[in-house]
């Protein structure tokens, strides 16, 4: 199993010491991060972007982090590990492989993944045990309905490009490997050419493309990849601040905890309708995702139990867990991160803090709060956008440009290419 570590963006900034009742107070139901109160009040907070991208990013999240440690664990560095290797990669997906992974193949086609059968008798769900526990290769991909279809999504991408390249007489041992190199490849591509411009903005996407990473080389200094604490544990927990208050499935206004809570079978009747979450040509525009302003609906404010476990009420609230585990990891302030960037700080009130909040902001808070006041709400601002960028593209690999592609079915679809300059397949 890999046990990588994580790294920070800013080893030279020092952690932000606030008291834990601080963070509690503004996390908790009735405190600034508590988005319910808007909600009741009638305010729209629809953003720029469909609702359903913010359950994409969770997928990424899903695929490239897995820290295990305590909540606020107070902690060097070395000691706290991440069991995903740091690459864009869909190891959330594939598992450790046909050989690490076996129960996620298809016993009756081993180059394709095991799809679960639905009440209608459909393959629509993730596959389950008796018991209806997800067989997958991350079990938070099945922590609500979105996130298990998403899976499903992904199943069926590799298995549809198993069926072109059998079709395209791609020898069967080879199937299962060219099938997940160019499911990864499709993904990567866009990671880096549909979901980053919307989170950091194309100016900055473009920037980084053309040229190198500025802030993160994504490496230690032995060489071994890492994943940034200020963005795993800070910038790009964004998406919580964009999970909407209700959404509309199956014909109800529904908010996704407790009512789409996952680790139970999907029915027919739940199956996703993707142009209710994507705008998809030809269809009416999607729900909205809600906009960044550091304030989580109520939803995420009192998560169930069947998610958070038998733990204190300020725990229920997702924003005290992201305040918590910032503290823990020891980020430094937003404030020292924007003067790091060279980026003009948030004002106090851009911040709306409380009265009683003493000293600088927590760079989680902040970066939702710079979002607000300097892009819209609807993508990161400019210190959010520049930690999150250099790393979300340097970990993600995209298609050899002499790598080969043939039309199928009226689409196109990467075949096999001898060479590639950085192999998703590890």
């Amino acid at each position: 199993m890999y046990a990588g570590r994580y790294g920070r963006l800013f080893p030279g900034l020092p952690p932000l010491a606030t008291e834990a009742e601080f963070l509690r107070m503004l996390g908790r139901r009735g405190g600034a991060c508590d988005g319910g109160l808007a909600a009741d009040a009638g305010e729209s907070d629809d953003a720029r972007e469909a609702a359903g991208w913010p359950f994409f990013g969770q997928f990424i999240a899903h695929d490239i982090t897995a820290d295990r440690s305590p909540l606020t664990h107070h902690a060097d560095a070395e000691l706290i590990r991440n069991y995903r290797t740091p690459r864009v990669n869909l190891e959330c997906v594939y598992g450790g492989g046909p050989v690490g992974s076996p129960y996620l193949l298809d016993r009756d086609d081993t180059a394709k993944l095991l799809l679960g059968v639905n009440d209608a008798g459909r393959s629509d769900d993730v596959p389950r045990n008796q018991q209806g526990i997800a067989l997958i290769g991350d079990p938070r991909n099945d922590v609500h309905l979105f996130m298990a279809q998403l899976h499903v999504a992904m199943l069926k991408l590799h298995n549809l490009l198993v069926d072109r390249l059998r079709e395209d007489g791609v020898a069967e041992p080879d199937l299962f490997k060219e099938a997940r190199r160019a499911a990864t490849w499709h993904y990567q591509w866009i990671v880096l050419h549909d979901f980053l411009p919307r989170l950091v903005g194309t100016p900055l996407t473009d920037e980084l493309l053309v040229h190198e990473p500025r802030y993160f080389g994504g490496e230690n200094d032995d060489g071994e990849p890492f994943i940034p604490f200020e963005f795993a544990d800070a910038a790009y927990r964004y998406g919580h601040s964009q999970i909407r208050h209700r959404y509309l499935v199956a014909g109800e206004q529904v908010p996704i905890f407790p009512d789409l809570v996952g680790f139970q079978p999907v029915s027919a009747s739940r199956v996703v309708d993707w142009a209710s979450l994507f705008d998809v040509p030809g269809r009416p525009p999607a729900q909205r995702a809600k906009k960044i302003d550091g304030r989580l609906p109520r939803s995420l404010i009192e998560l169930p139990v069947a998610i958070t476990g038998d733990v204190d009420d300020d725990l229920h609230s997702l924003a005290v867990r992201d305040l918590e585990r910032g503290s823990g990891v020891g980020l430094p302030s937003g404030e020292a991160v924007a003067r790091e960037l060279g980026v003009a700080p948030l004002s106090p009130a851009e911040l709306a803090l409380p009265d009683v909040w003493l000293g600088e902001t927590p760079l989680w808070y902040y970066l939702l709060k710079e979002s607000q006041s300097r892009a819209g709400g609807d993508e990161l601002g400019p210190a959010g956008g520049l930690s999150a960028r250099s790393w979300l593209a340097s970990s993600s690999a995209t298609p050899s440009p002499s790598s080969a592609s043939m039309p199928t079915g009226g689409r196109r679809c990467p075949v096999r290419t001898k060479t590639a300059s950085r192999s998703p397949i590890s």
